[in-house]
């Protein structure tokens, strides 16, 4: 067969599809959205579900894809085998009540033997053992032999998820790779768990609705749903073993070897760790790329997991210090030419990555401490194996791989509790499965919107009209489908809308619905199932019917509002880039009327410097002026201009791009101002973290800004007042006054010190002595523990060798306090004991070491109590 590369076989397929008149989409982010069943997109299929539920319209009948895809189910395993991986590309074709099976299955063959020109006599196929229909299309249209359909069951040739949904019988093609790739035994065939027969292109026949009860029900329109690897097509055209061998997966294969300085294939266990390594930093590279952050939770975990797997396994090869960027560089190399926001986010994706390599590096570090401290315990001990709850804290506080726990307790001649470890694991497991919902096939909780007709959709079109006249088509209540209603809340859909629905963390419009029988005010509006708007509302007036002419009013105040944060928004993503890093990547956004709020990626706190130029940098590019244009254009154009795209955002053919004066230039649905000069000014109002390598500002923007000036300015007035000072001497005052009370409080301090030294002398004529210990048991009013405890001291260094306990009250608590000398110590004195019993008596707990111990209590009636209690037990204690 013939040599094609990865990159040009991806290209052969679409290009093929698309001769067949399906619609070309760019791969979908790994990250899913509005779909609570995954974590990341495992499937081809996985982001076009609201196409094949019919909840969405496609763009087209029909359409192909290569879908990047992440599955981790058995993470453990990818190193130790050759077979698997975590990152891959799905391949695939598919139709939404278009063609059906005679279609897919002569495409296939059409690809596999006069494309690809695989030889006829290298290939069988699969078909569900019920499913004659595609096995007479196999065999009587396509031409294949009888004795190389393979009638399969369900669990092989069967597609359904969870319980109910849709579902339907698969056909699959196999490529039979030779004898010398199989297990030499004479009954080897399809089916066989060896090498030979490699099943590389499953078609997948939705043609049913599996109810709840188990039985199947015929789609009125069935689908096709078609899924080929492309690394494992890749394998079988370039005639390698495994996925490690294929060219793109090669050359980071080769450059983890190069860095590493070792053979691949010369040593079994080099290769485990070169392989994880390869495939690891695959899968890591494209999750940030789609945004992905490292954390303890969700697909974050994930993330984090894989990239700390990787680089124990690079410090297991003897690869020193930080090695992840050479190989990021690699895998974006050899993947930019059909995913170019490897190349657009280069600079993020190394710094998230470097710096997350950087913390693992630290605290594998404390990690190989915490276990010396372990061994050091077992070696005292006669036990030989160390508790699985103290390995899976090494796992999951530090990161610390269980394999390099087992490995080296193994060096010393120690074990793990395996079984204790599992079951950790497993409440872990549970723990990542919560973090994701288990919902129905379309991974989101149905809505009163998902029973509206999908054929009626809304059209937005404020971009150009704050007021129109539209058709009422729907309106409902959370649960309920109404024809007519004269009050209450209620959303309320209309054919078309000036009112922009909340996107994009832009917040939606509010105004006014008005129609000829009543009035309803707008408080939101938000995009619902079904591509429609739903506008968010009250019935003031009147009632309001389907099918009414209705007036919809935009709130103008509160939308320009909106419009001045969003523009500010743009323009602080720039000027932060501009000031921090080109690495600055926008994490997230909500723009209000009242503020704005803009989640960016940076790995630690920006300096009162930094904020007070990115505010200044803001407030120059408002005074300047600058045009804000907005057009419509190509993908590819905006990207030659520079725009910024958000990450994991899905982008069509044609974009659209605001542009403001050259300076700031993004793809962006949102509504604007048309010149920067109308957000009037820009007030950072905070800065905090929000997440590991995310940080957060908060600021505010026109009147929003204006009243914040406003607070600041009375705020000013109001010390001023109170401190009799002029605005310009204010402070200079503040600095004299703050000076006046530290030194008033040095002198109370002393004062204090000088009453305690004369309350001591005073009440060192109370204390008894006992077997030559002098014993002082006290009382006093309003005092705190740190004022108790400096008397004690006092007292403790008057009385020579003796014994100190005092207590009081301040606001309804009980403070007790009790300190020994070393030489009442040695006659038997343990301040920790004598505590514990007089603090019972005051409903209180506490204890402490024999030489000083404390405690609080809830009664302060029975303080005399716990002093006698004191006194009795420290004459006990002396004997």
């Amino acid at each position: 067969m013939k040599y094609y590369g990865l990159n040009e076989l991806r290209e052969m397929y679409l290009n093929f599809f698309e001769q067949k008149h399906h619609l070309r989409l760019k791969s979908f982010a790994l990250v899913p959205e509005n779909d609570k069943s995954l974590l990341l997109i495992n499937a081809g299929m996985a982001p076009l579900k609201p196409y094949f539920t019919g909840q969405e319209i496609p763009p087209s009948k029909r359409i192909t894809t290569c879908q990047k895809c992440i599955r981790t189910g058995d993470i453990e395993n990818v190193g130790k085998t050759a077979r698997h991986g975590t990152f891959f590309e799905m391949l695939g074709n598919f139709s939404f009540g278009d063609y059906f099976k005679k279609e897919a299955i002569a495409w296939a063959w059409e690809f596999v033997t006069k494309v690809l020109e695989i030889p006829d006599e290298k290939l069988y196929v699969t078909v569900y053992k019920d499913d004659e229909e595609a096995a007479k299309i196999w065999h009587n249209d396509i031409g294949v032999p009888k004795d190389k359909i393979f009638y399969m069951g369900k669990e092989d040739n069967f597609w359904e998820v969870g319980t109910v949904g849709p579902c339907g019988p698969c056909s699959e093609i196999y490529y039979d790779r030779g004898e010398e790739f199989g297990c030499g035994s004479p009954d080897c065939t399809i089916g066989c768990d060896c090498d030979r027969y490699i099943e590389f292109w499953n078609l997948v026949f939705t043609q049913f609705d599996k109810n709840e009860d188990g039985s199947y029900t015929p789609l009125p329109n069935p689908n096709i749903d078609t899924g080929m690897g492309l690394e494992r097509l890749a394998a079988m055209m370039q005639g390698v073993r495994t996925l490690f061998d294929v060219d793109t997966v090669k050359a980071i294969r080769d450059h983890v070897c190069e860095l590493a300085g070792v053979t691949y294939g010369a040593d079994a266990k080099t290769d485990v760790s070169v392989r994880v390594i390869t495939d690891h930093i695959r899968s890591v590279v494209f999750m940030s790329s789609d945004g992905v952050r490292a954390s303890n939770e969700g697909r974050g975990y994930v993330m984090r997991r894989l990239l700390r797997r990787a680089v124990r396994h690079g410090k297991m090869l003897g690869i020193e210090g930080l090695f992840l960027e050479p190989l990021i560089r690699t895998v974006v190399e050899h993947s930019k030419s059909e995913y170019n926001e490897l190349e657009e986010k280069y600079d993020y994706i190394v710094k998230s990555l470097t710096v997350e390599e950087q913390n693992f590096n630290q605290t594998i570090e404390q990690g190989l401490n915490i276990l010396d401290g372990y061994i050091a315990q077992l070696e005292k001990g006669s036990s030989k194996v160390l508790d699985g709850a103290a390995c899976f804290k090494l796992y999951d506080t530090f990161g610390f791989p269980i394999d390099l726990t087992r490995e080296i307790l193994e060096e010393k001649g120690f074990t793990i509790d395996e079984d204790e470890f599992s079951k950790e694991m497993n409440l872990q497991r549970e723990r990542a499965r919560n973090s994701h919902s288990e919902t129905s096939y379309m991974g989101a909780d149905e809505t009163i919107f998902n029973r509206l007709d999908t054929n009626i959709t809304s059209e937005f079109v404020g971009y150009t009209h704050k007021e129109l006249t539209s058709n009422i088509d729907f309106i409902t209540t959370n649960d309920e489908i109404l024809d007519t209603v004269s009050g209450g809340d209620v959303f309320i859909i209309t054919s078309k809308t000036p009112f922009y629905a909340e996107s994009g963390g832009q917040a939606g419009d509010f105004g006014l619905i008005v129609t000829d029988t009543g009035k309803a005010k707008v408080t939101n509006t938000t995009k619902v199932a079904g591509a429609k708007i739903a506008h968010h509302a009250t019935v003031l007036e009147g009632s309001i019917s389907v099918g009414q002419s209705a007036t919809l009013i935009v709130d103008m105040k509160a939308h320009l509002d909106i419009a001045r944060n969003h523009s500010a928004t743009h323009v602080l993503q720039k000027a932060l880039r501009d000031v921090v890093g080109s690495h600055i990547e926008q994490a997230g956004s909500n723009v209000s009327k009242d503020r704005l709020r803009f989640d960016y990626t940076h790995f630690e706190a920006l300096t009162s410097e930094q904020i007070g130029e990115v505010e200044n940098l803001v407030n120059e590019k408002i005074l300047e002026g600058l045009d804000i244009e907005i057009m419509e254009t190509s993908i590819e154009d905006a990207k030659k201009m520079g725009a910024i795209a958000l990450f994991g955002e899905k982008y069509s053919d044609t974009v659209r791009i605001v542009d403001m004066g050259r300076y700031s230039i993004e793809l962006c649905g949102g509504t604007h101002l048309s010149n920067t000069s109308q957000i009037g000014t820009f007030k950072i109002i905070s800065e905090t973290g929000v997440a590991s390598g995310v940080r957060r500002i908060e600021a505010v923007t026109g009147r929003a800004a204006l009243e914040y000036y406003r607070v600041l300015d009375r705020t000013i007035d109001d010390i001023t007042k109170a401190v009799k000072a002029k605005r310009t001497d204010v402070v200079k005052r503040v600095d004299g006054l703050t000076a006046d009370y530290k030194n008033l409080q040095k002198e109370i301090s002393s004062l204090k010190s000088q009453i305690a030294n004369q309350k001591a002398s005073a009440a060192i004529e109370d204390s008894i002595e006992a077997n030559n210990v002098k014993v002082l048991v006290k009382a006093f009013d309003n005092m705190d523990i740190g004022a108790l405890k400096e008397m004690g001291d006092t007292f403790k260094d008057q009385l020579g060798e003796g014994v100190v306990f005092l207590a009081s009250h301040t606001g309804g608590k009980v403070n007790l306090v009790c300190m020994a000398t070393k030489g009442a110590n040695d006659k038997g004195v343990h301040c920790g004991k004598v505590i514990s019993s007089s603090a019972k008596i005051v409903d209180g707990g506490g204890g402490g070491r024999p030489n000083m111990a404390q405690a609080g209590g809830k009664n302060p009636a029975k303080i005399n109590e716990a002093l006698e209690m004191a006194k009795r037990t420290i004459l006990e204690q002396i004997g």
